[in-house]
């Protein structure tokens, strides 16, 4: 193949240097259920270093000097292995996560999203093509990871079909999926999920603090449209022509083919459409009186204290379960409630290593918060920062340029969450920052920098896409082709914050930039 500048990463000194030495530090890196388990060891260790000193600083829970408690103590011991379980099923994340998926596994196991995907994908003009595609991609997070399994690799296909380059379809999918992963019009279970480790680490501080599981809707709504700009112009005006040179060498059996929705397919994914348009309605219905059991007693519907915002885990559960077992009955995938509970069970199968990490997480959490080691931290950085006085614009840039940088070696979202959360959410609240407004800058750090690095579970998988069209294709030509996407997602999405946080829009459901909230 040519020396062209999509394979030009390959043969660059420089940028080859930092892309191996990314490589091998994130490889040398622990496991992330081993990074919890370690963090734990650690915070006992730091508990029993530090229980024996007397600190200045106060404990805005108590309005008395931080006493740092000792985990390591006979006591400390026995109550840490008592409620070991306890303190593994009461962990927030868990339970949200597996209900969530479990109703979204019907809907995927049964083709309704991969047939609703393709359906779109396949009537949509060529001059539209990347925006949909990237649009899809984005909503594409609602099903957890069909967008990698799928929407990948069909818009390769179909760019391929279409006569453009099928990188670029590859490319232009990825950065909508990965790279605008906290970027979506549909909750999904990622909502719920971050919401959850932000309400834990805000409990350091506040222990009666709620945060509200769509506390960041309004704000990835709008950069949803920033994604869908930004992949647009850089894939249609920067990456394609880029890639004109680049010769698809793939051998022509192992180039996938593009598989038409059935008669029998299109039925079944109307019927389930109406469906899911039914539960909307019937949900609406439910809401509309000022009576409702699902308001709260005041008659609101985004009080906390609303049913309504105790039920949006079950909600997105009920509204992907129904349709999908509509589909999959119509369109044959479905025989018997045998199926329907194997496509949960499937589901389940893909969520086993979180369990397993989620376990390592909540005794971390747990020993983390007893220990008022957070609480400690949290306050002296609040201070170290009020005496650089630096504004708080300025402080938040800086805590997405760390989220991107330490997501380059910690892939999952919610293990790099739950590490970083405790003490940064604490942390910015003792500066008057929120919960909502930290998360929302995670979310960006996070989102940014996954299409670069070769330690997303999802990236290997991405280059095997590429080469089937372009042999060649290694991991430092993935990452020099996201390069711009990362980069200017990073900058553009950071300044669209800034904007949006200084015309105070809402960021969410019962969200507020301030703590504590007006």
């Amino acid at each position: 193949m040519a020396d062209t500048p999509a394979t030009a990463p390959e043969q660059s000194g420089g940028l080859q240097k930092v892309l191996d030495w990314i490589e091998r530090t994130g490889n040398k890196l622990p496991d992330p259920a081993m990074i919890f388990f370690f963090s734990l060891v650690i915070v006992w260790l730091l508990s029993w270093l530090l229980s024996g000193m007397s600190f200045e600083e106060i404990d805005p829970r108590t309005g008395e000097a931080i006493v740092v408690n000792n985990q390591l103590t006979g006591d400390a011991l026995a109550t840490f292995l008592a409620g070991m379980v306890k303190t593994f099923t009461g962990f927030a994340p868990l339970g949200v996560v597996l209900v969530a998926m479990l109703g979204v596994g019907v809907a995927e196991h049964s083709g309704f999203i991969n047939t609703g995907i393709k359906r779109v994908l396949d009537r949509t003009p060529q001059f539209l093509l990347t925006p949909i595609v990237i649009l899809v991609a984005i909503v594409s997070h609602t099903a957890t990871d069909a967008g990698y399994v799928l929407v990948i690799p069909l818009a390769g296909v179909i760019y391929y079909a279409m006569g453009r380059h099928p990188l670029a379809g590859i490319t232009a999918a990825f950065a909508g999926v990965s790279g605008g992963f906290s970027a979506n019009f549909v909750p999904s279970a990622i909502d719920p999920l971050l919401q959850s480790f932000t309400q834990s680490a805000a409990q350091i501080v506040d222990p009666a603090i709620q945060v509200n599981p769509l506390n960041n809707y309004f704000f990835t709504s709008a950069s949803s449209v920033l994604v869908i700009l930004v992949g647009w112009y850089l894939n249609d005006k920067i990456i394609e022509p880029r890639l004109a040179k680049v010769k698809v060498d793939g051998d022509p059996e192992d180039i996938p083919k593009f598989a038409d929705v059935t008669a029998k397919e299109k039925r079944a994914l109307f019927w389930a459409l109406v469906a899911m348009g039914l539960g909307v309605v019937a949900l609406v219905a439910a809401v509309w009186p000022e009576s409702s059991a699902l308001r709260a007693p005041n008659g609101e519907i985004a009080s906390f204290s609303a049913p309504l915002m105790h039920s949006i885990v079950p909600l997105i559960f009920l509204l992907f379960i129904i349709p999908g077992i509509v589909y999959g009955y119509l369109a044959g995938t479905f025989e018997n409630s045998r199926d329907v509970i194997g496509a949960m069970s499937k589901a389940m199968d893909g969520m086993s290593y979180y369990i397993v990490m989620a376990f390592f997480c909540a005794l971390f959490i747990s020993a983390f918060n007893t220990s008022n080691i957070g609480a400690l931290l949290a306050v002296k950085g609040a201070d170290t920062l009020r005496e650089w006085a630096l504004p708080a614009s300025v402080t938040v840039v800086g805590m997405i340029l760390l989220t991107a940088f330490v997501n380059l070696f910690v892939g999952s979202a919610s293990a790099k969450w739950a590490l970083i959360g405790p003490i940064l959410v604490p942390m910015l609240m003792q500066l008057g920052l929120s919960p909502d407004l930290t998360q929302a800058a995670y979310r960006i750090g996070d989102s940014s920098s996954n299409i670069i690095t070769p330690l997303m579970p999802y990236f290997p998988l991405v280059v095997v896409y590429a080469q089937r069209y372009v042999k060649g294709t290694g991991i430092g030509t993935l990452i020099s082709i996201m390069l711009p996407y990362s980069l200017v997602l990073l900058v553009l999405w950071t300044a669209f914050l800034l904007i949006y946080w200084s015309f105070g829009l809402p960021l969410g459901i019962q969200a507020s930039y301030v703590y504590p909230a007006p």
